[in-house]
C-alpha cells in the first residue's frame, strides 16, 4: 500500500491572540501525527504589509512550538499578500 501524503494548511493572522495561537498549534500537531505535511500562511491586510518581520516572528514562534514534531521544509517567504511556510514531520527514530 502507498501512503500519500497531502498538505494541510494553516492560516494565521498578524494579531492572533494566545489562545487561537494554541488551538491552531493543536490542529498542526494532529495533521503531523497524520503523516501530513503542512502549509502555514499568514495573510497581510491593509498597513500590515509593511511589518513583515512581525509575520517571520509568527512563523518562527509556530515552528518553535512544533519543533518536537516538525523540521522546517521551506522557511516562511513573502508571497504576494500572503507569506508562507512548509512544515514536514519529523521522521520516526528507529
Amino acid at each position: 500500500n502507498q501512503h500519500t501524503v497531502s498538505i494541510k494548511e494553516i492560516r494565521l493572522s498578524l494579531n492572533i491572540d494566545t489562545h487561537d495561537f494554541d488551538t491552531k498549534v493543536n490542529h498542526a500537531r494532529r495533521f503531523l501525527k497524520e503523516g501530513n505535511k503542512l502549509k502555514v500562511s499568514i495573510r497581510f491586510r491593509g498597513r500590515e504589509m509593511g511589518h513583515p518581520e512581525q509575520g517571520h516572528a509568527a512563523m518562527r514562534r509556530f515552528a518553535e512550538a512544533l519543533s518536537d514534531l516538525a523540521n522546517v521544509e521551506k522557511p516562511s517567504k513573502m508571497e504576494g499578500r500572503n507569506m508562507l511556510m512548509f512544515l514536514a514531520s519529523k521522521p520516526a527514530k528507529q
